[in-house]
């Protein structure tokens, strides 16, 4: 691989050690050069000022490398700059979201998959890139698979499948990078205290420098089904993975966590459960949503509206954390707008809007969703397939809360 592509890569070590060793330079060279500068007054005022604004810059750069490495929030230079659309077509699909057509009667998605070369999203990620043959839209996805995906024992079984989203701005690979969804997990699933899911992490930033809610805009982009269709579609054509909606939830953090709760609501036919961590209801809380600039679309693509004006109560989970002011109230308003078969579990929280709060959190998010999706289940003292009724022996008790943060962290 040639030095230059890695050097420039936004993300990862080398351009990190770069933008720290062109910050060094930039501080050193002007302290050996500052009494050598010749010329007029204005002359060597003018250059000193401009060494000054170039050791400023390159201190900027280095710690917003810093923050960006630690938060996934762009994953490239197009994502940085606004200038990446990944958007090839948005054509209007209706309110199912597919245009009317049977997508069991659509030809199968046939995807190559490749290792990722990035360190910090532990072993065992693989990526692959997708165009979505409904939405219109593309992207990487990236999925990891549980331990028990490679055991002879499992070879005729299909697994349940958790779609894991980022905030905004954010990368696909936050929950590998940030939240270490899989270094977490894998020992959780050998031991059988929660399920083995197949973890599925797509690209959610679609359109550079904005905030698709992950809604359905025609003409803009058609973010909903790329995730609930797409994604969907092509994970099941190509692993043994559940096909019905009892096998599949959806989790997100911030921005994510208001895509889940609204994809979990919207769609009890691809999904039967939704996690959000420290999410929203207004979509106007994020000040780069398109959907927040119409009012029609603002008010139908909130959870809450989507809830409460549904012809029937959805049959779907959804379990909710946030603090006071982030995400708490807006739990607390959905629990009470639920009405059997939904069920609205939340959770305060404590420390801040902090992928230290967040992180924790994931083992007992995962045994809950363990006890709300069907599919394998591998539990201590035997392997066996729950039937498809969602339980798990080796997890906290259906309706059980998880329990609050104890000592919560408040810094990264």
């Amino acid at each position: 691989m040639s030095l230059l592509p890695a050097v420039m890569s936004l993300t990862g070590t080398p351009f990190f050690v770069t933008a720290i060793v062109a910050a060094a330079l930039a501080v050193t060279v002007p302290l050996f050069l500052w009494h050598k500068v010749d010329g007029p007054l204005v002359v060597r005022g003018a250059v000193r000022f401009g060494m000054v604004l170039v050791a400023q810059a390159a201190a900027v750069v280095v710690v917003f490398v810093a923050v960006n490495n630690a938060n996934g929030l762009y994953d490239n230079w197009g994502d940085l700059l606004g200038t990446a659309s990944h958007v090839g077509a948005a054509p209007d699909l209706g309110a199912d979201g597919i245009g009317g057509r049977s997508m069991s009667g659509e030809p199968r998605v046939k995807q190559a998959f490749t290792p990722v070369d990035d360190s910090r999203m532990g072993p065992g990620v693989r990526v692959t890139h997708l165009k979505g043959r409904v939405s219109g839209a593309d992207g990487e996805v990236y999925v990891w698979l549980p331990p028990q995906y490679s055991d002879p024992a499992f070879k005729a079984k299909d697994f349940p499948v958790v779609e894991i989203l980022p905030g905004y701005p954010g990368s696909a690979k936050d929950w590998f990078t940030n939240l270490d969804v899989n270094r977490q997990l894998k020992p959780l699933m050998e031991k059988g205290e929660v399920k083995p899911f197949i973890l599925v992490a797509p690209r959610t930033s679609l359109l550079g420098g904005e905030d698709t809610g992950c809604a359905n805009v025609p003409g803009v982009v058609d973010a909903d089904t790329w995730l609930s269709v797409d994604v969907r579609k092509m994970v099941s054509d190509n692993f043994r993975a559940e096909a019905g909606a009892h096998g599949w939830g959806v989790a997100g953090i911030s921005a994510g966590a208001h895509c889940a709760a609204k994809l979990a609501i919207e769609h009890t036919d691809r999904y039967r459960a939704g996690v959000a961590l420290s999410g929203y209801n207004d979509p106007a809380a994020e000040s780069d949503s398109i959907t927040a600039n119409d009012p029609v679309l603002r008010r139908e693509t909130n959870p809450l509206w989507i809830l409460t004006h549904a012809k029937h109560p959805p049959r779907t989970s959804l379990f909710l954390t946030g603090q006071h002011g982030d995400g708490y109230e807006d739990g607390l308003a959905l629990r009470k707008a639920a009405k059997p078969p939904t069920k609205v579990w939340v959770q305060q929280t404590y420390g801040g809007h902090l992928n230290v709060v967040w992180k924790p959190l994931l083992p007992e998010v995962f045994r809950w969703l363990s006890g709300r999706l069907s599919g394998v289940q591998d539990i201590r003292g035997g392997l066996r397939d729950d039937g498809g009724n969602g339980a798990a022996a080796a997890v906290r008790p259906t309706g059980s809360p998880v329990p609050p943060l104890r000592h919560p962290r408040r810094h990264h």
